[in-house]
């Protein structure tokens, strides 16, 4: 029966925990989620399934839905002839790389909003990612035609399809074994050719920011650069200072945009996202760990504070994204001209912030607006922090650009590592406090019977199970708060997580599954290990068994991880920007990693200046335990590396490991530093002070 035969619409998505699948609650379109019953429906109307795609923070998607999905029109033309079916591609990733693989072979190109019209089980014929108005609904005549009249063309063609992308499925990237060193060096002569020395980033427009890569550069310059001559450290640096000093990052809010659509990092497209932000977060974090950059302090500062402050839900996660579109207009929220900037800062304050942020009579962006960029620091920074302060609060009372409020595993997971080590770094607890807040909620809401929910909202957990890159992510990101707390109990949660990954997604060749053994039956079971715009779970995996390995001494778990980096060589031979998580990876198992145990009472202030030290001149992927020397703090749980280290003569010590086997133990942070070889930071009084707020008037608040 065709929605409104049985006198009206069924209304299946409102009840959903996708803020994407409610956004299309109320439109005329007979969705389905995705579900068996959908299915069940198309086959027994015996009609096509139409799937759609996309995500609440996507530009295109909002076009689409307001062009074709709230247009009663085309509503009818797909209640009439398909089973609808909507997806938010960030609950479901399995089906949304299931699909996107046939979109790419398909039409050798992919995207959101993703189309895919499909046989009833589940085989699809025709794919595509943004129609307009007119061009889909003659696609949906179309394709309605071909399913009448050419039925056993159509059927042949989707059997085809899904045989082809069950056989490639796993075999596009062979394990490949080989010598990790060669792999790395290789990789940073790869990325050296696709560098853009003038403007940072690699490649032409559009540029997104390359956060993995940009943590294995930094993790080869500390292991191989010879200052002068460090060609990894000169990427690194170079592609940071573009980004923060451009239209992508946010100059008064703090955050960075989700990529530039020119080579320049001008303009950006708005949306933000979460796991850009916990990415660069921390990758700018090690980057002024290695150089004593300002800016780069600055901007890892900024960057959690912009989380905590706008993302944060009030169960105590942090949300997906903001959408890149305000009172109906991309970039409104956050762009300005010249008019607006002198009726918020009078004649002469306007003139100056119009230079030193770049806004033009002409615009850098559509409609005579400009993006605010900071190409330099201001010579008068006084005056500078005032109007940006100013700006700032003005652009409050603007619309805001919506925000999915929906908690990712994974994205939550690459947060606490970010937000625990930046705390840490940067002497902010508040961050270190929220890091446990967002770890405690996925303990209590994302957690059952050793099982993860990839998504909740407001409490609740979402519909689909989580994936691999969410037990990596998270084992990740509880080892990097164990390390920051002395809370044992992260590490052991961290463990257990890594058994799940082992049991229920490795392919027993060494390699992994992106979804469980027990999980839905899908076309194929996907297992793409190449890095997107978060690490691959396999490369994340890979990195959260290193560490526990490391702090636990367990071979099994280190070999799993090395197992897991066979296919770094190959993915880096074809695509380098593909590997960047795989790479850091494997200069963390170069390293070591490195092992470092900070051993004394937790009230003792020597231990904090001891322990925050460990941090500052660790090598990037080492790890951190802190504790008593027997068990971590506060909790009682054991932890390996802690177990035999004591302090030396009741004094607060470090030990500095690798497998376990240590060097003499210090209590001194110049001692520490000298050990460790890492020169970046030169210790003073203030230096191990509170770095507190960006010079732009930003808090917590």
């Amino acid at each position: 029966m065709a929605a409104g035969q049985d006198g009206g619409m069924a209304d299946r998505l409102k009840n959903a925990t996708s803020p994407y699948l409610l956004q299309h609650a109320d439109n005329p379109v007979d969705w389905w989620p995705w579900s068996p019953e959908a299915f069940a429906a198309a086959r027994e109307r015996d009609v096509p399934v139409m799937l759609s795609v996309g995500y609440s923070a996507c530009h295109w998607c909002h076009v689409m839905a307001h062009e074709s999905f709230e247009d009663p029109q085309t509503a009818a033309l797909l209640n009439d002839n398909v089973v609808s079916i909507k997806v938010d591609r960030e609950e479901r990733p399995d089906v949304d790389a299931v699909y996107m693989t046939a979109t790419q072979a398909l039409t050798g190109q992919g995207g959101w909003p993703m189309t895919v019209f499909m046989t009833p089980d589940g085989k699809p014929f025709f794919s595509g990612t943004y129609f307009p108005r007119d061009r889909f609904q003659r696609l949906v005549v179309a394709v309605t035609q071909a399913w009448r009249e050419d039925r056993s063309g159509v059927t042949d063609q989707a059997g085809r399809i899904a045989a082809a992308l069950a056989q490639q499925a796993g075999g596009q990237w062979p394990g490949g074994g080989g010598d990790l060193a060669a792999v790395t060096d290789q990789a940073v002569l790869t990325l050296a050719r696709e560098y853009d020395a003038q403007r940072g980033g690699f490649g032409g427009a559009p540029k997104f920011p390359p956060s993995m890569v940009l943590e294995f550069l930094l993790r080869h310059s500390e292991r191989l650069g010879t200052p002068g001559e460090d060609r990894a450290l000169e990427m690194a640096t170079g592609t940071m200072a573009a980004m923060a000093r451009g239209g992508m990052y946010d100059q008064l809010g703090g955050g960075f945009a989700r990529y530039s659509v020119d080579a320049a990092w001008v303009v950006p497209h708005f949306e933000k996202m979460l796991y850009d932000n916990a990415l660069l977060a921390r990758a700018y974090g090690h980057l002024w760990r290695r150089t004593a950059d300002p800016l780069a302090r600055r901007v890892a500062w900024d960057t959690c504070a912009w989380m905590i402050r706008e993302l944060r839900t009030g169960e105590g996660g942090l949300a997906s994204a903001l959408d890149a579109d305000s009172d109906g207009e991309e970039g409104l929220f956050y762009t300005w001209t010249p008019d607006e900037l002198r009726e918020v800062l009078g004649p002469d304050d306007s003139g100056y912030a119009a230079e030193v942020f770049g806004v033009t009579a002409s615009g850098t962006f559509e409609h005579g607006r400009s993006v605010l960029q900071r190409r330099a620091d201001p010579a008068d920074e006084e005056r500078f922090d005032r109007i940006s302060a100013a700006l700032l609060a003005a652009r409050a009372g603007r619309v805001r650009p919506g925000r999915d409020d929906k908690v990712v595993t994974a994205w939550n997971g690459l947060a606490i590592g970010a937000l625990a080590e930046c705390g840490l770094l940067l002497a902010e607890p508040e961050f270190v406090a929220a890091a446990q807040q967002v770890a405690e909620l996925l303990t209590r809401v994302h957690l059952a019977d050793g099982r993860l929910a990839r998504t909740s909202r407001a409490g609740e957990p979402g519909r689909g199970a989580g994936v691999l890159e969410d037990y990596a992510c998270l084992a990740d990101g509880l080892l990097a708060l164990s390390g920051v707390t002395g809370q044992g109990r992260w590490l052991a949660l961290a463990g257990d997580l890594l058994d799940t990954a082992l049991t229920r997604f490795a392919d027993g060749s060494g390699g992994f599954y992106d979804t469980a053994d027990d999980g839905e039956r899908l076309l194929y079971r996907p297992a793409d290990p190449a890095d997107g715009p978060t690490p691959s779970g396999t490369f994340a995996a890979a990195g959260a068994l290193l560490s526990y390995a490391a702090l636990t001494g367990s071979s099994r778990h280190r070999e799993a991880a090395i197992a897991a980096l066979g296919v770094v060589g190959p993915i880096a031979d074809r695509f380098a920007r593909a590997a960047g998580a795989g790479l850091a990876a494997a200069e963390a198992a170069l390293a070591g990693p490195v092992e470092i145990a900070v051993v004394g009472p937790a009230d003792d202030p020597r231990t904090r200046e001891l322990h925050r030290a460990a941090l500052l001149l660790a090598p990037p992927g080492a790890v951190l335990a802190l504790g008593d020397g027997e068990a971590a703090l506060g909790d009682g749980a054991a932890v390996p590396l802690l177990e035999g280290r004591t302090p030396v003569d009741g004094s607060p010590t470090v030990y500095v490991c690798r497998d376990f086997t240590c060097r003499m133990p210090l209590t001194d942070p110049l001692a520490l530093r000298d050990a460790l070889s890492y020169p970046a930071v030169t210790w003073t009084g203030t230096d191990l002070g509170p770095v507190g707020p960006g010079r732009t008037g930003r808090t917590l608040e």
